[in-house]
């Protein structure tokens, strides 16, 4: 099984997915992460630098499925972007889809904290102004899918609850 955990920027996407990969037991592959860890061995990124990150994320959970192992994915996939690379892999594999959602005012602060409190964000992420997070929460479009999508309010409390989203995951792969 493939568990998608996405959302805009600074929507609880990372806080979610390590959560839920920690109570389903789940190997987590975040696209952040594995962009960060290329930079570490490529600290001068190329114009390619992105692409290469996407490809290999894509890569990387077909050598997963492909071996029988699920996981979850956690990016800010936006459905243009993304969906090409996604939707083979629905006849694949199951597939679910949730969604976190924050007002974009909230999104912002958090984006905003997150950049000041965390200077290597900017060397990872180009995140080295507050203008850039009004471009990527604005104009963010979230996946729309032939797949089951739970949409999450991660503003305070999980709502759903966590329980509730677990349950969601496990209906159809239990």
């Amino acid at each position: 099984m493939l568990i998608v955990i996405t959302g805009r920027p600074a929507s609880g996407k990372s806080t979610l997915a390590v959560l839920l990969s920690e109570r389903l037991n789940l190997p987590l592959l975040s696209r952040d992460r594995l962009k960060e860890g290329y930079l570490i061995t490529h600290p001068q990124p190329g114009a390619q630098t992105d692409l290469h990150i996407y490809e290999t994320f894509f890569k990387t959970i077909d050598l997963f499925l492909s071996n029988g192992i699920s996981l979850i994915a956690e990016a800010a996939f936006q459905h243009k972007l993304w969906a090409p690379k996604l939707t083979p892999l629905l006849t694949k594999t199951d597939v679910k889809i949730v969604i976190c959602e924050t007002p974009p005012s909230l999104s912002k602060s958090r984006f905003e904290t997150r950049r000041l409190n965390n200077p290597s964000r900017k060397t990872f992420h180009g995140e080295n102004s507050s203008g850039a997070a009004d471009t990527l929460i604005e104009n963010y479009e979230n996946l729309h899918l032939d797949a089951p999508i739970l949409h999450v309010d991660t503003s305070n409390q999980y709502k759903p609850t966590l329980e509730e989203i677990i349950a969601f995951l496990k209906n159809k792969f239990a």
